[in-house]
């Protein structure tokens, strides 16, 4: 069994590199204005075309 100490050492260390992989995406995407992928960070609209 993990002790409380080991958990709170895990979760401290999955966040750390959850955080560097967002900083280095967040660069990468400011060094290259065009996205890797077309429509991949572009909203998705639903239309609404009242009832039935």
């Amino acid at each position: 069994m993990i002790s409380n100490n080991e958990m709170i050492r895990i979760r401290r260390q999955m966040q750390r590199r959850i955080r560097d992989v967002v900083a280095e995406r967040r660069r990468t995407r400011e060094q290259d204005p065009t996205p890797a992928s077309p429509g991949a960070d572009q909203e998705v609209c639903v239309a609404d075309n009242g009832p039935g």
